[in-house]
């Protein structure tokens, strides 16, 4: 049966690749992509026939889209700034109309949080961390409560949670990423961390096949296997900074002054404790079995990457300043 399919977040990565995938699918009859910011001129390119809306799906005015192009597939890829009311407005859209009859949410791991007292292995029947300090953290969480919210309300409508681990690959920007690429990669001193990755090419084609099959439920979506924060540092070819404990204010704080950008208490904390989550249910229940294992996804954002620079006077004194 032809479908439409309304994407969210197309001007990003995730929602930009799905919607390319969608274009070259016979089954999907309509593409409309949502942003609030219109694609550059490469992500135009790929969007193919894709309808671009620039559209604020935090304003009510969303579900006139869902009325109008008569959506039956929704895919809500974005992530960010503002997620929560953008996906309490999409959810309100989906309510209203007769039309839709999948939903299909990017979740991440992040929603078990990274701390000392965790199990080696997260699975999907243990529940979301409580009182959560990192506002994203928080934010995954409520969206997942107001997802299973509107799953109860409206049951005729197949309802899809895809947890995501920490995305890495060649062409995808990441806080991870950035991270990997300093010259002198600060750690907490006394922590390595176990970090299991996921490839861009495998979080595109799990969300692929949510959009065009039929897989209600929720699913942890991770790479197999796990490497240490030393060992990626070290493939890497990157210098490792061991900085002294209280690591998870001091880390962020270091790589802010390097210029990588902000780095916020989640992704701390994750580089402290790391996180492992079970994937049994994404191979035996949603049928998928990802391409690369965490050390293949480091491996292929590696590939290209030029060798590490060797580290200037003034980068040095930044951290010196920092510690």
């Amino acid at each position: 049966m032809a479908h439409v399919v309304l994407v969210t977040g197309v001007s990003r990565y995730l929602g930009g690749r799905l919607a390319q995938q969608l274009t070259e699918d016979p089954t999907v009859e309509r593409i409309i992509g949502v942003d609030l910011v219109p694609p550059d001129a490469a992500g135009a390119a790929r969007l193919g026939r894709t309808e671009f809306v620039r559209a604020d799906i935090r304003n009510p005015l969303i579900a006139k889209v869902f009325t109008q192009a008569g959506v039956q597939t929704v895919v809500h890829a974005a992530e960010g700034a503002d997620n929560l009311t953008g996906t309490m407005q999409l959810l309100s859209a989906c309510q209203r109309s007769d039309a839709v009859e999948r939903v299909v949410v990017r979740s991440t791991t992040a929603v078990y949080g990274s701390g000392p007292g965790d199990p080696a292995v997260f699975t999907e029947q243990m529940p979301a961390r409580a009182g959560a300090t990192s506002r994203f953290t928080r934010d995954a969480v409520e969206i997942e409560n107001h997802v299973r919210g509107f799953g109860r309300r409206r049951p005729d409508v197949a309802v899809s949670i895809l947890r995501l681990a920490n995305l890495i690959g060649p062409s995808i920007d990441t806080a991870l990423t950035r991270f990997l690429s300093m010259p002198v990669v600060p750690t907490s001193l006394g922590f390595d961390p176990r970090l299991q990755l996921l490839h861009e090419s495998d979080a595109v084609e799990v969300l692929r096949r949510a959009t065009v099959e039929h897989h209600p439920g929720l699913f942890n979506v991770a790479a197999d296997g796990a490497l240490s924060l030393t060992q990626a540092i070290r493939r890497a070819g990157r210098l490792r900074l061991p900085v002294p404990a209280r690591a998870l204010a001091l880390v962020g704080e270091l790589v802010r002054n390097v210029g990588v950008g902000q780095f916020s208490a989640e992704q701390s904390s994750f580089l402290n404790f790391g996180r492992v989550v079970d994937t049994t249910r994404l191979r035996t229940g949603f049928g998928y079995q990802p391409r690369y294992s965490s050390a293949e996804a480091l491996r292929s954002y590696l590939q290209d990457r030029p060798p590490a620079p060797r580290p200037v006077a003034g980068l040095l004194r930044s951290l010196e300043r920092a510690l």
